[in-house]
């Protein structure tokens, strides 16, 4: 195994994750204390493509890394990385291409999260496309962070 991909990798995994990490328990949660709801999800909302993007672009180039860098690949830890960085390539790219942009065409038919009812059909509909984002988000921070456990078998 080529020492450098190997580190390449390593480091667009630890990229991939902090990067994650960083944007779900720190920027995020700091915009909504400090913004009304309506002003942070508009900012929030101005930094999810850029975000969406960075994901798919970090699963897609650790992918093409993995392949540089995989020896056996019937070797276990072999094959549990491709399942994990290929569920990650096509949940990213879901929420890429489909999810966010049909939640940002929902969100436009909400007038004001802080005035509207959430018994709205919009805001229901929001919601629900929201709750299926965040835990597509956790999946694919633990996603990673498995990838990154793993990472030292891929040596051997």
């Amino acid at each position: 195994m080529n020492a450098f991909w190997f580190s390449l990798y390593t480091i667009v995994l630890a990229l991939w994750v902090g990067g994650m990490a960083l944007f779900t328990f720190v920027v995020t949660p700091v915009i909504f204390r400090s913004f009304g709801r309506d002003a942070a999800g508009g900012i929030v909302g101005k930094l999810f493509p850029g975000y969406f993007l960075y994901n798919l672009a970090a699963s897609a180039l650790a992918l093409v890394l993995f392949f540089l860098l995989a020896g056996d690949q019937s070797a276990a830890v072999n094959r549990l990385s491709l399942v994990l960085l290929t569920t990650a390539l096509l949940a990213n790219a879901f929420i890429t291409f489909k999810l966010h942009p049909e939640a940002v065409r929902i969100k436009q038919e909400v007038t004001s999260f802080e005035r509207e009812s959430p018994d709205s059909p919009a805001r229901r509909k929001f919601s629900k496309l929201h709750a299926v984002s965040a835990l597509l988000n956790l999946f694919l921070l633990a996603d990673g962070v498995a990838l990154l456990v793993v990472c030292p078998l891929l040596r051997k």
